[in-house]
């Protein structure tokens, strides 16, 4: 008899370049671990990245990262997510965690019927997550990173902004760097995430629709280089 498969429970971590997701993620994938889950981790980025090596670090064994290179980082994500969910269902892990680069606030990695978590750090102001696109507007879970480095005030105002932006989102306050509060997010996902639906994955919002002369690698600039979409900016009389 065939052996049955464990459920697989795909986590996507989102958020802007440097605001902390691989600190906090180590944290929470070291606490799922030490209660015997089988956890991987996988990093997607764009030139370049030793995140992997953090994670085995860490005492992380099911660990991957790849690299977009001159493809926009968050379609490389989601080109690879099939690919990525066999590979964590091989090794019969109960945790899979997608990490992506974060470099456009626009694109959405996040996939229906997985658990999505957006990472903002605090120091980028309370402005911050009104510049943030679906990543935060479609997450289940905010993590708010660097809390210590601002006032009561400015964390309370930065809840309320990320709330606004993502009504139904729980907002954490997190430290990547010591791992206060990575516990009780760990302990939240182990509640929140659920088994991923059989049926074909898909995203909870759509890319951007970007398919010009530049992404087609031209370099010459002007009008008459431009083929596919094209969006001219209008400026005053």
């Amino acid at each position: 008899m065939e052996e049955e498969r464990k459920p697989l429970r795909l986590v996507t971590v989102a958020g802007p370049p440097t605001c902390g997701k691989t600190s906090v993620l180590r944290h929470v994938a070291c606490h799922l671990q030490t209660d015997g889950l089988a956890v991987g981790v996988i990093k997607l980025d764009c030139l370049t990245t030793n995140d992997a090596e953090r994670y085995r670090q860490a005492g992380l064994v099911h660990v991957a990262q790849g690299l977009s290179g001159s493809l926009c980082p968050d379609h490389f994500f989601a080109g690879n997510v099939p690919r990525l969910l066999a590979w964590g269902k091989q090794r019969q892990l109960d945790f899979l965690f997608l990490e992506s680069a974060g470099l456009c606030n626009r694109c959405s990695p996040h996939v229906k019927g997985a658990l999505a978590i957006c990472v903002l750090d605090h120091l980028g102001g309370v402005q911050l997550p009104a510049k943030v696109g679906p990543m935060l507007r479609s997450a289940d879970l905010v993590v708010a990173t660097r809390g210590d480095l601002v006032s009561q005030a400015e964390r309370e105002v930065f809840a309320l902004e990320a709330n606004h932006h993502a009504p139904k989102a729980r907002v954490l306050s997190v430290q990547g760097r010591t791992g206060q509060g990575t516990l009780e997010l760990a302990r939240k996902i182990e509640r929140m995430a659920s088994p991923l639906p059989p049926e074909e994955p898909r995203l909870r919002f759509s890319m951007p629709s970007a398919v010009c002369s530049y992404c087609l690698g031209e370099t010459r600039l002007g009008d008459e280089r431009q083929i596919g979409n094209l969006k001219l900016l209008e400026l005053p009389a």
